[in-house]
């Protein structure tokens, strides 16, 4: 089988290890069992999960087996990594509905069939602790002084750190356990913001089992400016197609900044190096193929080949003027509307690309509005009928990169 630890480290994944040369030797010799988890805070999994999805499948095609662990009794607590307040409490119901849905988004991209990756739910085992007998035989094992000089708290000093969350850390060091003692993981792998985390569990079974143990964290995806990606103007991209469209996908990742298109390629697909290196270095107008193939490659791994491909042909007839009906975002309304004429603000308000009509004002002034590939210069401009072209649609640009359709009815 192939190093797993030279694919992930080639490729650029890899930011901290515990114990580097015995993972490497481990991965070479041995099937190592591995986990990552996913607290369902949400109903769906974000493009910013995607780099430690894609890693989990890297290491599958290396031979080895992954777990995907439901944080279904973690999210009860809420993690503080990288958060400035306290997470917002959510139900038993809604945590359970999230799981589900982040079940079904993990099976169309790890293979869990006869074996080959396993799924559990932390709650199977969290939610029924006594909590006396979880002090004295896991509280025990961990430094209050230790745990207070994480980034993780560290971060949380000035505004407060509840006692529930305190207790993240050791609920994620636990899960650890509880699957080194079921599955023989031996693995925990996170994003970079998890690497505190990740050492209480390593150090939980080293102390309480004699066992070895390792953990390994992976590159959070960022802009130039540091800030995370996977957020847009209107919110997170998410891998739910009802909430972020394929073809809002596919735009989202065309239209990255050239700085981060070499990085993106080679975390989230599955292109051999030498061809991301190729791409990667194309420079000045070339460097739009590379985001092509970028948007394609991460569109087709998400919703599948045929969505890429619709997405893709759509992306191409917005910039040789047209549109193709289905695949850019699209609002119907009535055609009554349109008949006496309906200001273009209040458009845009129906078709849901504003948050406040101020922003819309603004937006035309500053020439961020066009309709049919036509600058709108007046906020009062009217749209009517005849703006609409012989199929019935209009196609709206907000800014440099949001397209939205119109179509009466």
């Amino acid at each position: 089988m192939n190093n797993a630890f030279d694919v992930l480290m080639e490729r650029g994944f890899i930011e901290q290890t515990t114990h580097e040369a015995e993972i490497k030797e481990m991965f070479a010799k041995e099937k190592v069992t591995f986990y990552i988890g996913f607290d369902p805070t949400a109903d769906s999994l974000t493009a910013g999960h995607f780099v430690t999805i894609m890693a989990m499948a890297h290491m599958q095609r290396a031979g080895h087996r992954p777990i995907a662990l439901i944080g279904g009794g973690t999210t009860m607590i809420g993690d503080p990594s990288g958060k400035a307040d306290m997470r917002k409490m959510m139900t038993f119901e809604q945590i359970n509905a999230n799981a589900e849905k982040f079940k079904g988004q993990l099976s169309k991209l790890i293979d869990f069939t006869d074996g080959n990756a396993i799924m559990v739910n932390n709650a199977d085992w969290l939610l029924n602790l006594n909590y006396i007998e979880f002090l004295r035989e896991v509280g025990v094992h961990f430094s209050v002084n230790r745990m207070l000089s994480a980034e993780c708290y560290k971060s949380r000093y000035e505004k407060g750190l509840t006692f529930l969350e305190f207790n993240y850390m050791i609920m994620q060091s636990f899960d650890f356990l509880e699957l080194n003692k079921k599955y023989n993981c031996t693995l925990q792998l996170g994003g970079n913001d998890q690497w505190s985390n990740i050492l209480g569990g390593v150090e939980l079974i080293r102390r309480k089992e004699s066992k070895p143990a390792f953990g390994m964290t992976f590159k959070l995806l960022t802009t130039s400016e540091g800030v995370k990606m996977g957020k847009t103007v209107s919110g997170a991209v998410w891998l739910d197609p009802e909430k972020t469209t394929p073809y809002e996908f596919y735009q989202y990742w065309r239209n990255i900044e050239d700085v981060k298109v070499q990085e993106c390629l080679s975390l989230l697909t599955f292109l051999p190096m030498d061809e991301v290196r190729r791409l990667g270095a194309l420079e000045g107008a070339e460097i739009n193929k590379a985001k092509e193939v970028l948007a394609y490659e991460v569109t087709k791994i998400v919703h599948g080949e045929e969505e890429a491909k619709k997405a893709e042909t759509a992306s191409k007839a917005l910039f040789t003027g047209g549109a193709m009906a289905g695949s850019v975002p699209t609002s119907e309304i009535g055609k009554n509307v349109f008949e006496n004429g309906i200001d273009i603000i209040s458009l845009m308000d129906k078709a849901g690309l504003i948050t406040s009509r101020s922003e819309a004002r603004r937006l035309i002034q500053q020439g961020g509005v066009a309709v049919n590939d036509v600058k709108v210069e007046s906020v009062d401009a009217t749209i009517t009928l005849a703006d609409f072209k012989e199929d019935g649609t209009l196609l709206i640009k907000k800014g440099k990169k949001v397209y939205h359709q119109v179509k009466f009815i």
